[in-house]
């Protein structure tokens, strides 16, 4: 199977799967129709399947116009099914849901919003991430709690650590800078952000990430680390008291 990674909006990512044999593909958070029509064409697939993480507009707002134009079946968190357009097929936490093209691994990790989802695809070592883990950074808290977040960032911790993150937005740089302000005696993170802005200087994308990299150097990840807590000021050793001061501080950066 192949990724394809597909630019939206200003600095969302879709990403098409495909066969290369077969041609199906199917499509993980089209923001926009027309991106992934282009694609679709260039490379002469079959789109059959659409995977929404969640229901913000900026990652389902292709769904319908792709949904009438190929016919393709929409497939979204359960709980979400009224806020997710088009859904056909509702997935259930820790489900693995066999499709035409793939297995995939199906897991709830709420903070972002209160249904969100990522998509593991063991053949291929993916993880779909949506909003929530980004590299070297994750999502603003807006419908759940600082609790929830931080514990749905503590289950993709789990995957194995050559796991490939395919996140929603190309936010690394920025993400980079906070991290830096922090964790500035971090090598790896001085090495990454070196190909971070390799990577933009030559039009490139900055993800995929590996979940190795952003155990090594996303801060947000890192909320057990004595030295971060003590920068922050933070002697308990309260892992979610660090993870917090970290979300508020990045919000206000």
């Amino acid at each position: 199977m192949k990724i394809i990674i597909v630019k939206c909006l200003v600095d969302n990512y879709s990403y098409i799967i495909y066969n290369e044999r077969t041609r199906v593909a199917a499509v993980i958070d089209p923001s926009d129709a027309d991106p992934i029509t282009n694609e679709i064409q260039k490379h002469n697939l079959k789109l059959k399947y659409i995977l929404n993480t969640h229901h913000h507009f900026d990652h389902v707002g292709g769904n319908l116009k792709l949904k009438q134009k190929y016919k393709c079946k929409v497939a979204g968190y359960e709980n979400d099914k009224t806020r997710i357009p088009e859904i056909d097929i509702g997935l259930k936490n820790n489900q693995k849901w066999k499709n035409k093209l793939f297995e995939c691994e199906i897991l709830h990790i709420p903070g972002h919003t209160s249904g969100h989802i990522s998509i593991y695809i063991k053949e291929i070592g993916a993880l779909f991430t949506g909003d929530t883990l980004f590299s070297l950074g994750c999502g603003r808290i807006f419908e759940g709690t600082y609790d929830e977040m931080f514990h749905s960032l503590e289950k993709l911790k789990k995957f194995p650590r050559n796991t490939k993150i395919y996140c929603g937005h190309e936010y690394t740089k920025k993400n980079s800078d906070f991290c830096l302000s922090i964790d500035h005696k971090n090598s790896k993170l001085l090495d990454k952000i070196n190909q971070i802005i390799e990577n933009i200087k030559n039009n490139k994308p900055t993800i995929p990430s590996t979940l190795g990299d952003e155990l090594e150097c996303n801060i947000f990840l890192r909320s057990d680390d004595t030295e971060i807590q003590n920068q922050l000021g933070i002697n308990s050793g309260n892992q979610i008291e660090t993870f917090i001061k970290l979300r508020d501080l990045k919000d206000n950066f």
